[in-house]
C-alpha cells in the first residue's frame, strides 16, 4: 500500500513540476515579447496581404507608435495606405474620391497602438504559440483580430483581420527594420488626397 501512495505521489509531483515549469515557460515568453516590443519606437518592412485566400496584394509600410502608418502598395494603381493617428486615409487611382475613415472604427487602431498591445500581452496568463509564431487574438466591434511575433526575435510579424467588406485579410511582414529615423511628415493626410 505504502508503494502505491509513494508512486501517485511521485505522478502527483511531476504532474505539478511540469505544469508550472510549462506555466512558466508560456509567461516568459510573454515577458521577451514584451521587453523587445517596448523598445521599438518605429518598423519599416514589406508586406503580403491575403485577402480571403483569393486575392494577394504587395507593398511596403512605415510604422512610428503611437498609431502612425504609410503604406505604398505595389500595384498599378498605386494605392496609398495612411494614417495621421487620429483619420485613415486609402487612396489609388482606381477611385475616384479617397476613402477616410476614423482610425478608432477600424481594427488598425489596436495594432498600430503598441501601449495597447503591451498591456494585452501581460495580461494574457498564456500566449498562444504554433512552430513560427507566439500569437493571440483581440475583440475588437465584434471582429476578431490575431496579432504575431516571430518566435525566434519576438518581432511582430503580422496580423489577421476583417475589412470593411468584412473579408478576412491576412498580413505578413517582411524584412522587418526597426527604429529608424522617420520624418513625421510622412503622416499628412493631405499629402494623399486627390
Amino acid at each position: 500500500c505504502r508503494q502505491k501512495r509513494g508512486s501517485k505521489m511521485k505522478k502527483y509531483l511531476i504532474f505539478l513540476l511540469t505544469f508550472f515549469f510549462a506555466l512558466n515557460a508560456n509567461s516568459s515568453s510573454n515577458q521577451k515579447i514584451i521587453n523587445h516590443f517596448k523598445n521599438i519606437n518605429s518598423l519599416e518592412f514589406k508586406f503580403i496581404q491575403k485577402i480571403d485566400n483569393n486575392n494577394i496584394e504587395k507593398g511596403e509600410c512605415i510604422i512610428l507608435y503611437p498609431k502612425k502608418i504609410l503604406c505604398k502598395y505595389e500595384d498599378i494603381y498605386e494605392k496609398i495606405l495612411v494614417s495621421n493617428g487620429r483619420s485613415l486615409v486609402i487612396n489609388s487611382k482606381k477611385i475616384k474620391n479617397y476613402l477616410n475613415y476614423k482610425l478608432k472604427d477600424t481594427p488598425l487602431d489596436l495594432i498600430l497602438d503598441k501601449d495597447y498591445l503591451l498591456k494585452k500581452i501581460d495580461e494574457i496568463e498564456s500566449i498562444k504559440e504554433n512552430n513560427e509564431n507566439y500569437y493571440f487574438k483581440i475583440n475588437h466591434n465584434e471582429s476578431l483580430i490575431t496579432i504575431f511575433f516571430d518566435r525566434e526575435n519576438y518581432d511582430l510579424k503580422g496580423w489577421t483581420t476583417k475589412d470593411i467588406y468584412q473579408n478576412e485579410v491576412e498580413t505578413y511582414l517582411l524584412n522587418i527594420e526597426t527604429n529608424l529615423m522617420i520624418d513625421e511628415g510622412i503622416f499628412t493626410i493631405q499629402k494623399y488626397i486627390n
